[in-house]
């Protein structure tokens, strides 16, 4: 909330001091008669009185009438307010301004969470993007909302001030038809007890000849007063719907002073408080930030720090190692030179091997030669011509 506003919330207050500290007087429920009445409240009922012309029934339904003239003309005013006035309910606002800073949600000042898959997946911008345009707007929304709580006020204030002159009227047109309803049961009384008695009695008195014209107007004279008495009735209910009226009155007047209170309080108080707040919140979430990049170069120091110590133990000892061990491993020779006598070994065995299954063919050879020949010398000795043929084949 800009300075402006602030300075004017806090003019208003004293206006809003002035109209709540008001007390309104509280109406009287007993209708004082005329006996009963003191001498400045007879000189009024009297004065009523005259206003009744029991010849001209107009007058009669008229009786008490003027009473409400003023009342109207001020509730015609206010309703022509009303009709002019362009502003929404003021409710609307203070919602407005709590669904504001409630929407504001605190897990919004983490600027470094990670969105959620849920985030990713509807495309929403990251916690530290949409931190900043949060932040940037929810202020021009508070501005907004506390002028229009502003005009909401003032508008209010004037609604009090109104409500305040029409309780006044309503209560004095209230007072107004007590002495209306008195002079009109005086009248009536004064009716029933001379006017009506004296004239039955000139019906009486009168010669034949008028005796019709006297009953008749004796009849008019009893219409008049029973016209008198309904008015009068009509008069009874109309204070007793004027004396609900006015708590009514009380009741909006008490309900917007408390909202005009409510209003007041959330310019002075709660905006600036909340304000502070949200300020506080955010050089809080500043520290955190400066505090976890200290904390992550701190972490990448030590990491390395290990790291390097735990690289340059294992590097030495694979180096040491290398550089104690002979040009040929003691193993491995001895493995080399097992091998190789195996080697050795095979070889002669495979050629004795091959010595002796050479020298066993050998034998074979001879074997297989001499019954080769034995069996084409036979064939030679039958003295035939084949035989003969295949014994010559055979060298000696």
């Amino acid at each position: 909330m800009d300075d402006k506003t602030f300075k004017k919330a806090g003019t208003e207050t004293r206006d809003v001091e002035e109209v709540t500290a008001v007390v309104l007087r509280e109406p009287s429920s007993a209708l004082v008669p005329f006996e009963s009445a003191d001498a400045p409240q007879k000189a009024e009922i009297t004065k009523r009185m005259g206003e009744i012309d029991m010849g001209n029934s107009q007058s009669i339904i008229e009786f008490g009438s003027g009473a409400q003239a003023e009342l109207q003309t001020i509730s015609q005013e206010m309703l022509s307010g009303v009709r002019n006035k362009d502003a929404g309910p003021a409710g609307d606002s203070l919602r407005d301004i709590v669904t504001t800073i409630r929407g504001f949600s605190v897990s919004e000042l983490d600027m470094r969470r990670k969105r959620t898959f849920w985030e990713r997946i509807i495309g929403k911008a990251a916690p530290a993007a949409k931190f900043a345009a949060r932040y940037e707007t929810v202020q021009d929304q508070i501005d907004r909302i506390t002028d229009n709580l502003l005009k909401h006020e003032h508008v209010l204030l004037k609604d009090i001030k109104s409500l305040d002159k029409l309780y006044e009227k309503t209560l004095e047109f209230y007072d107004e038809l007590a002495l209306y309803i008195a002079a009109g049961e005086a009248k009536i009384k004064e009716l029933d007890e001379t006017v009506i008695p004296a004239k039955e009695k000139e019906v009486d008195a009168a010669p034949e000849e008028q005796g019709v014209l006297k009953a008749q107007e004796l009849r008019d004279l009893r219409a008049a007063r029973d016209d008198l008495e309904r008015r009068v009735h009509d008069l009874k209910l109309t204070r007793q719907v004027t004396m609900q009226s006015l708590p009514s009155i009380r009741l909006v007047q008490e309900n917007d002073k408390s909202l005009v209170t409510k209003i007041n309080s959330t310019l002075v108080n709660t905006v600036p408080l909340w304000e502070t707040q949200l300020a506080q919140a955010v050089t809080i979430q500043r520290s955190a930030e400066a505090a976890a990049a200290v904390k992550e170069a701190n972490d990448l120091t030590n990491e390395l720090l290990t790291s390097n110590a735990k690289n340059l133990r294992e590097a030495n000892k694979v180096i040491r190692q290398e550089m104690e061990r002979g040009v040929f491993d003691i193993e491995a020779i001895k493995t080399a030179n097992a091998d190789l006598i195996a080697t050795i070994e095979e070889s002669l065995q495979i050629a004795d091997e091959g010595k002796a299954k050479r020298a066993a063919a050998e034998e074979e050879l001879v074997k297989m030669e001499g019954e080769l020949k034995d069996t084409l010398a036979s064939a030679k000795a039958r003295g035939t011509s084949s035989g003969h043929n295949m014994g010559e084949a055979v060298p000696n």
